[in-house]
């Protein structure tokens, strides 16, 4: 008896895969005594896991913003310089970037702004 994965499920899978490489990598970066070889090697285990997966088009900007950082990533660990430290810092602000955009979703505005006590001072 086989199950067909339904759409809905196969987006979510590729979604969570896709956060957790952004989240793997991002903690990478970030250790203080960073090992470029350790990065490399951690790297293309989590690209391979993320590769096991169906690969669904995603519509939302964060999201192929996030594909697009992925990409960027896997070159970088191929083709890097001696200290890798200018792709670290590459890395890092796209990262941040990415987390804003994230983020700026979660932003809600007060609803009923006019109506609360205001007592004059």
């Amino acid at each position: 008896m086989t199950f067909e994965i339904n759409e809905k499920q196969q987006r979510i899978k590729y979604i969570r895969v896709l956060e957790k490489f952004f989240t793997r990598t991002i903690s990478l970066l970030k250790i203080e005594n960073f090992d470029k070889e350790l990065f490399k090697q951690r790297t293309k285990k989590n690209y391979e896991d993320m590769k096991k997966t169906q690969e669904v088009e995603l519509y939302s900007e964060y999201y192929t913003n996030l594909k697009v950082f992925i990409l960027k990533t896997v070159n970088y660990t191929q083709n890097h310089s001696e200290t890798f430290e200018e792709e670290r810092a590459n890395l890092l602000k796209d990262a941040n970037l990415l987390q804003k955009e994230k983020n700026k979703s979660n932003y809600k505005k007060d609803k009923h702004k006019k109506h609360k006590f205001n007592d004059g001072y």
